[in-house]
């Protein structure tokens, strides 16, 4: 892997942070913000080492809770478990099937919210919980787990089409036997 694949990702997680936090009409609209984060962090948790995700969690959620009006810091945890939990078991998950990343994109679009208002509820201020917190969780699974599978695609192609691909055996086969001299 080049450097290229993890700038590229940075810098497509920055801008998802930047329209998810600036859109103020279609989060009204919608009734919630709608966050590519946990989707971004299954796709570098399938695709990249373990230090890449750890620092893409860190500088997400620090550019989620500098741009929104929550706690510097609340937001790392929760995409650092679904990043470490997913990058641990990738073994065991499908990261080619598309299903299974939309699953995996849609559980960690639920799984996200619900950590952060978890650790929000031991804090001074009590967030509001109700039925539009159902929604908005609804929402977050429903946007992650369609784009998830389309983060996936689109990453691909940009490492395809940028990065030095494979070649081929060749005409070089490693069963072949060499006779040498006369017989």
């Amino acid at each position: 892997m080049t450097w290229l694949s993890p700038t590229l990702l940075f810098v497509v997680a920055w801008l998802a942070i930047f329209a998810q936090t600036q859109f103020g009409p279609v989060r009204a609209w919608l009734g919630a913000p709608p966050g590519l984060a946990p989707a971004l962090v299954v796709y570098a948790a399938f695709t990249h080492r373990l230090p890449v995700v750890c620092t893409l969690c860190v500088t997400l959620g620090l550019w989620l809770d500098a741009l929104s009006g929550s706690r510097l810091g609340v937001s790392i945890l929760p995409l650092f478990l679904v990043g470490f939990t997913l990058h641990s078991r990738q073994h065991l998950l499908l990261r080619d099937q598309r299903f299974a990343q939309a699953w995996l994109g849609a559980a960690a679009g639920v799984v996200v919210p619900l950590v952060t208002l978890a650790i929000l509820q031991f804090g001074t201020r009590q967030p509001d919980f109700g039925w539009p917190t159902f929604w908005q969780l609804a929402f977050s699974g429903l946007f992650n787990g369609l784009l998830c599978p389309a983060c996936f695609r689109f990453f691909d192609r940009l490492r395809t089409a940028f990065e030095y691909q494979p070649t081929g055996p060749g005409s070089f086969r490693e069963d072949r036997e060499l006779k040498r001299g006369r017989h």
